[in-house]
Order: C-alpha cells, then sequence, then structure tokens
C-alpha cells in the first residue's frame, strides 16, 4: 500500500520499487494541494476506474496500477484487490483528474487536509495522530429546575 506524505503545498504519494515498475513512473506522485476538490472513501475501487491503461498494468480484480486515460481524462491508479481505498478528485493539476489509490489511511488522509500542516512533509497517520483533539464548545444542555411553590 501507498504511504501518502502532506504538507502545507502538496500530497506526496510515495511509490515502492514494485509499485514504479507497475505503474511506469520513475518518481513519486506530487499533488499539489489546492488542485484537491473531493477525496471519497470506497471498499470497492474497481468501480471507480475508467478507461484503459496508458501506461500501465492491468491484471483484472487483482492489481491496477499507473495511468488510466478516458475520454479526455487521465486518472492515477494504484488498486491491489478489494481493499479500501480513496478516490481524491483534482481541478486544475496539470497532469491528472483524479487519483485512485488503495490505502488503509483513506480516513487519515481526509482528516489530515483538514488540518494546518507543517512546511515539511509528514505522513498522514502521523498528522493525525499529533493533531490536538478539538474541544466542542456550547453542547452542555441547561438545567431545568422546578420552581419553588
Amino acid at each position: 500500500m501507498v504511504t501518502l506524505l502532506l504538507d502545507q503545498t502538496q500530497l506526496e504519494v510515495v511509490l515502492s520499487p514494485i509499485e514504479r515498475a507497475a505503474t511506469f513512473h520513475r518518481e513519486n506522485v506530487r499533488i499539489p494541494r489546492d488542485t484537491i476538490t473531493k477525496v471519497q472513501l470506497t471498499d470497492d475501487a474497481w468501480t471507480w476506474l475508467r478507461g484503459v491503461p496508458n501506461p500501465g498494468t492491468h491484471i483484472p480484480t487483482v492489481l491496477a496500477a499507473g495511468s488510466w486515460k478516458a475520454a479526455g481524462t487521465l486518472d492515477f491508479v494504484l488498486i491491489r484487490r478489494r481493499r479500501p481505498s480513496v478516490v481524491i478528485d483534482l481541478e486544475g493539476d496539470p497532469q491528472y483528474n483524479r487519483l485512485i489509490l488503495t490505502t488503509r489511511h483513506g480516513l487519515a488522509l481526509t482528516q489530515a487536509l483538514r488540518l494546518e500542516v507543517s512546511d515539511e512533509p509528514a505522513s498522514v497517520e502521523e498528522i493525525v495522530a499529533t493533531a490536538p483533539t478539538p474541544v466542542s464548545k456550547g453542547s452542555r444542555r441547561p438545567v431545568i429546575r422546578p420552581r419553588p411553590a
């Protein structure tokens, strides 16, 4: 599964050597943070797959990896079997329209994108683990006391 690093300016998808070979990418995928418009969690990433590998690797229901081209769009895909995944819609990115990634850290990513982060890239699960817990104010119910007779 991919490692997701996040800083103030970008999301970085860190690829292992095997993932680099399967996706035909020499370097990690870097996405400007301001191009991320929507993040969705899914249990079946295969339903989000569109188009054909260009270049990429496709073994049905086992592995889909690389760039996928369909009707004027280009998606970066790294799907393994039927595992929890995240779908990241992009707008204004010069290369991709969507990322579809198998990762168990999808919930941590959605939470980390809502937080202020440092200038140094950090793993999304570390960002969420070290973030302060928000305290809700004003959620107490008023006390109702009977009037004296």
